[in-house]
C-alpha cells in the first residue's frame, strides 16, 4: 500500500480552520479486497470492532452486531467518546466503517490498522474527515467544513485550543435546568455549592460571597476567585440555574458544567466556553 493510501494528509477545503474548535471528529473509511469469510461472521467483526476501539484508546461502553441472512455484518460499537460502526457487503469483499469520536485520545490511525488486519483488507481508503460541531465564539458556526489533512483538523480539547491560542483566560456560561435539590434558593447552601465547585476545578477563593439585587422570583449571587470569578443566576420557578465562570488561566469546562449539573441534581445542562484573548 502506498502513502497516499494509507495516510489521510492532504489539503482543506473551505475556510481555514485554524485554531478553531470542534465537539467531534467523524473520518469514514473503505475497505477493499477483505477476506468475504470475515465479513459474513458477525461474531468475528463484533470482536475485531471492539479490539480496534481498546487498542485506539476508546472507552468501550456497548457493542451491537446483527448478521443478515444470507449475509452482510452491521454492527455499532458505543464508546464514551462516540462510536465506531460498519456495514459489510461479504459479496463485494468491502465494508464501510464510520469512526466518530468526541474526544483528542482516540488514536485513528491504530483503530484502522486493527481493523483492516482483522477483516483481512488489503487496501484501505480514508474516504473522508469531517469537524462535527464547530464551535465559535458566537456559539454554534452552522457550516461544517469537511477537511483532509492533519494541519486543518480542529481542536478537540478544551486545553489544546486554549494554549495553541495563547488565550489569556477561560470563560463558560452554564445552564443546568430542572434542579431538584431542594435549596436551589437559599444562600447558605449555594455559598457551599460555590466553594465545592471552586475546589472542585482547583480554584482558590478571593473574597466575600455576595447576593446581588435581583428581580422577584431570581436569585443573584458572586463568588470572587484569585483568578477570576464565579456569578450565579437562579430563575426559583423554573428551577433553572445560570452560571457564568471567568479565569485568567485554563479549566476544564466539561468538568465545571458536570460537577454543576452533579451537585444540583439537574436533568441536563448547557455549555458554552470561550477562549478570551
Amino acid at each position: 500500500m502506498d502513502s497516499e493510501e494509507k495516510s489521510f494528509e492532504g489539503r482543506c477545503h473551505g475556510a481555514c480552520c485554524e485554531g478553531g474548535f470542534a465537539l467531534g471528529r467523524h473520518m469514514t473509511v473503505e475497505f477493499y479486497d477483505c477476506d468475504p469469510k470475515a465479513l459474513a461472521d458477525a461474531a468475528l467483526v463484533k470482536e475485531v470492532f471492539l479490539r480496534a476501539a481498546r487498542e485506539s484508546g476508546a472507552t468501550v461502553i456497548d457493542a451491537n452486531f446483527h448478521e443478515f441472512k444470507p449475509q452482510g455484518v452491521s454492527g455499532v460499537v458505543v464508546i464514551s467518546e462516540s462510536h465506531f460502526a460498519v456495514h459489510a457487503w461479504p459479496e463485494h469483499d468491502y465494508a464501510a466503517v464510520d469512526l466518530f469520536t468526541c474526544g483528542d485520545k482516540v488514536d485513528f490511525d491504530v483503530a484502522i490498522e486493527v481493523i483492516a488486519k482483522g477483516i483481512g483488507s488489503t487496501q484501505w481508503i480514508v474516504s473522508s474527515v469531517m469537524n462535527r460541531g464547530i464551535v465559535g465564539n458566537n456559539g454554534f458556526e452552522r457550516l461544517v467544513p469537511v477537511i483532509e489533512g492533519r494541519d486543518c483538523r480542529f481542536s478537540l480539547s478544551w486545553e489544546e485550543r486554549f494554549r495553541s491560542s495563547r488565550a489569556h483566560a477561560l470563560s463558560a456560561s452554564i445552564d443546568i435546568y430542572e434542579c431538584k435539590v431542594p435549596w436551589i434558593g437559599e444562600s447558605s447552601n449555594l455559598r457551599e455549592f460555590a466553594r465545592d465547585f471552586a475546589q472542585k476545578l482547583g480554584l482558590e477563593p478571593c473574597g466575600e460571597w455576595r447576593e446581588n439585587p435581583s428581580e422577584a422570583g431570581f436569585f443573584a449571587w458572586s463568588f470572587p476567585l484569585a483568578d477570576g470569578a464565579l456569578s450565579g443566576r437562579i430563575d426559583l420557578g423554573r428551577k433553572v440555574a445560570y452560571l457564568d465562570l471567568f479565569v485568567s488561566g485554563y479549566f476544564d469546562p466539561r468538568q465545571a458544567a458536570e460537577f454543576a449539573i452533579s451537585a444540583l441534581e439537574g436533568s441536563y445542562y448547557r455549555l458554552q466556553p470561550h477562549v478570551r484573548q
